[in-house]
C-alpha cells in the first residue's frame, strides 16, 4: 500500500523551497520543488489573496489537492513540493491542474517519462 504525501506545514519549510528550490511556472499553478534527504514527499498548498475570496481560494485548494492526488504514487524520491495557486486556478476543471501539475513536475524531472500517464 502507498504511503500519502504529507504536507508541509511550517513557515521556514515553505520558504525553503521558494529561495532554494526549482520551479515551474503553468497557467493554473506555480510549482517549488526542493530535493531532501530523507523525508519522503511532502506538499504544501499556497493560496494567496489574489486569487479571489474565501470559496475560491478553497475551491483552488480542493482542484489542487485532487491534482496531487491523482499523480501522487508516481512521484519517486524525497522531495518537498510547494503549490502555489494562481488567479484563474478556481476556474479551471481539475483535469487541466492535473496536467499542468504533471507536465511541471516531469519536466523538473521529478516524474519520468515511463511513469507519465497520457
Amino acid at each position: 500500500m502507498y504511503k500519502r504525501c504529507s504536507a508541509l506545514k511550517n513557515d521556514y519549510e515553505f520558504r525553503r523551497a521558494y529561495g532554494r528550490g526549482r520551479n515551474a511556472v503553468s497557467a493554473g499553478l506555480v510549482v517549488y520543488c526542493l530535493k531532501k534527504k530523507n523525508s519522503g514527499v511532502r506538499v504544501g498548498i499556497t493560496t494567496g489573496k489574489k486569487v479571489g475570496n474565501a470559496v475560491l481560494r478553497n475551491r483552488a485548494r480542493r482542484i489542487i489537492r485532487e491534482a496531487v492526488r491523482l499523480c501522487e504514487h508516481d512521484i519517486r524520491g524525497n522531495w518537498d513540493i510547494v503549490l502555489v495557486a494562481r488567479t484563474r486556478t478556481p476556474f479551471l476543471k481539475t483535469q487541466d491542474v492535473h496536467r499542468e501539475l504533471r507536465r511541471s513536475l516531469t519536466g523538473m524531472g521529478i516524474i519520468t517519462e515511463g511513469q507519465e500517464q497520457k
